[in-house]
């Protein structure tokens, strides 16, 4: 109990030093958890990857087509349940600044392969009765005030001209992270166009989603629709959901790194902070420390000082980092809300910090407590603060 409140008394010796590192500390702490979400958010969408669904591609590049022939083809390989197709649209809305993801997609079979997005029923009949149609995400809605039966225009880039649509259904998640951003709209829109405008590029697709009954067959299933296009003029390359989405997340892979990169450098600000600190305590105390000594303190017990002192306001830093942290995510989110469906400090990002803080709180501490020992009593005396 003495070595506690000594310990406490010490550490606040000097109040306003000790609020500022505590201060310093939880800034660290609080951008280490903000880093850390914003890297597990960027991967959201690989985590709401069903394990049952492939994705075939051109086996050069998705910026090649695929026939929309591919289909009945691959309906027949055994193990495969069902097929539907995409393919990337890239139109503007009033401004490029508003982006948001569209997709051309097969409007008889897309929203029954991927259930987690949730049409009503009087709404999804409205959106296969209507070749212009398009159904949307809640947030993309909201993000622009827009309603069902609301008329939208889109400038096209990949397919050029204005492209009016309906909005005849709004969709939301089933699940948290599922993505509420999307527009989707009826393939055969711009392919009965493209069969006026441009006859070549009618009948081409950009990938074929493919559910499948047993997940565990994935790979020979795979093998089996590439092999079907082997030495074809586009030849396939089939993979996992999550495969497919974590070669979009891969594209960010540099910025991946360069936050990680940050984090541990986020680590090394808070043991900078906390051993400048310590440092400045100790020259402060070698005086008191050789007085400790001649009264019978033992060195375990001025370690014990140090440390605790050092653990004590690092301790102080890591749950008030942690716990600003929370409000700042709420900001972060509503901010990233239209690009990343979830941003939520996961437990084991806490615990990350907390630890850290720990480690910290104790590295910082050994230089001091290395110094507090071996300075002789005598020279320690001679200290006069």
């Amino acid at each position: 109990m003495r070595i506690a409140k000594l310990i406490r008394k010490n550490a606040t010796r000097h109040p306003l030093r000790t609020a500022l590192t505590v201060l310093g500390l939880a800034i660290a702490v609080m951008a280490f958890a903000i880093i850390r979400t914003t890297v597990h958010a960027w991967y959201s969408d690989v985590e709401a990857s069903s394990p049952n669904r492939l994705v075939t591609r051109n086996a050069v590049s998705m910026v090649f087509p695929l026939p929309l022939s591919y289909k009945e083809k691959i309906a027949k390989v055994d193990g495969v349940t069902g097929v539907s197709y995409g393919q990337w649209f890239g139109g503007i809305y009033v401004d490029p600044k508003n982006f948001f993801v569209q997709l051309a997609v097969d409007q008889t079979t897309f929203f029954d392969l991927y259930p987690e997005y949730i049409v009503p029923p009087d709404q999804l009949e409205a959106f296969l009765a209507e070749r212009n149609a398009a159904v949307v995400g809640r947030k993309l809605a909201d993000r622009f005030g827009w309603s069902v039966g609301d008329a939208v225009r889109l400038t096209g880039t990949i397919y050029p001209g204005d492209w009016d649509f309906i909005i005849r259904g709004i969709y939301t998640g089933a699940k948290e992270n599922t993505q509420e951003v999307a527009w989707f709209f009826r393939f055969d829109y711009i392919d009965e166009r493209m069969r006026i405008e441009a006859p070549p590029r009618a009948g081409q697709l950009g990938w074929y989603i493919v559910r499948i009954a047993d997940p565990s067959q994935a790979a020979a299933i795979s093998r089996n629709i590439d092999n079907l296009f082997e030495n074809s003029l586009a030849e396939t390359l089939t993979e996992t959901e999550e495969s497919f989405n974590l070669g979009f997340v891969a594209m960010g892979s540099s910025i991946i790194f360069g936050l990680n990169i940050i984090s541990i450098l986020v680590i090394g600000i808070i043991f900078l902070v906390l051993t400048n600190t310590m440092a400045m305590t100790a020259r402060e105390r070698v005086s008191e420390y050789a007085i400790m000594k001649t009264l019978g303190f033992r060195p375990f017990q001025i370690s014990s000082l140090v440390f605790g002192e050092s653990l004590f306001i690092a301790a102080l830093g890591g749950a008030f980092g942690l716990a600003i942290a929370l409000p700042v995510r709420k900001l972060v989110a509503v901010v990233i809300e239209y690009y990343i469906p979830v941003f939520k400090i996961e437990p084991v990002t806490f615990v990350l910090g907390a630890l850290a803080s720990i480690l910290v709180g104790l590295l910082a501490a050994v230089f001091p407590t290395v110094k507090a020992i071996r300075t002789p009593i005598v020279d320690g005396l001679r200290i006069i603060d």
